[in-house]
């Protein structure tokens, strides 16, 4: 690997791991269940292939060239992550013990299907633009001058997928693994709430952006 790679590489891994709706996301979803976290890691890498692949077509050039519809893509991104933090919230109200059940059981971390963690991470990433921006600003300056840009460029988003991959599964599978002691009711609403926290957070902060730009 030369320099350069190994550079962007680095830099990529950095970006990849980067605490943010991302995570958040993911842990919610190891949360309910590996499988949904898995679902939900892969739903995220595949958002990134989107990006990079609409980087590597010149889309995010568009975008940034014309504000107003960047500034749409944001809101309709900031709202959809908003709309899981309030989610998280709501989702405290549940009774603290399952209906019905004479044991005094406690009531089950929020179930989430395979299919919908997976929608739940692509349409987490996807919908953020600036993602595509980033990745438009970054990737020129990891390709030679000299020769064909297309291979280079398309390995460089190859790595990117790939570090994503290899990490939000990563934090399913740890989160899984943590699952007896995080799947505790007092621990589960904890970490319900953090995230939700976090979730609103990110998306008041991504809705706030663009209306005050």
């Amino acid at each position: 690997m030369d320099a350069t790679l190994l550079a962007f590489t680095l830099l990529a891994a950095g970006l990849v791991a980067l605490p943010g709706a991302d995570f958040a996301v993911v842990v919610r979803g190891a949360l309910a269940s590996r499988k949904a976290g898995l679902a939900c890691a892969f739903g995220i890498a595949a958002g990134l292939l989107l990006h990079t692949v609409l980087a590597v077509a010149g889309v995010a050039a568009v975008l940034a060239a014309l504000p107003t519809l960047f500034r749409t893509l944001q809101l309709i991104g900031a709202a959809y992550v908003l709309h899981l933090g309030v989610q998280a919230l709501r989702s405290l109200r549940r009774p603290r013990t399952a209906p019905g059940s004479d044991t005094g059981a406690p009531a089950a971390v929020p179930q989430l299907s395979a299919a919908a963690a997976l929608r739940q991470g692509f349409l987490t990433n996807a919908l953020n633009p600036k993602a595509s921006i980033t990745f438009l600003s970054i990737l020129p300056q990891f390709v030679p001058d000299q020769g064909s840009a297309l291979p280079r460029t398309l390995l460089l988003a190859a790595i990117v997928v790939v570090l994503a991959l290899l990490w939000f599964p990563m934090v399913a599978l740890l989160v899984d693994r943590l699952g007896r002691f995080l799947r505790r009711p007092r621990t589960a609403r904890i970490v319900e709430a953090a995230t939700g926290v976090a979730l609103t957070a990110l998306g008041l902060g991504l809705l706030i952006a663009p209306l005050a730009g």
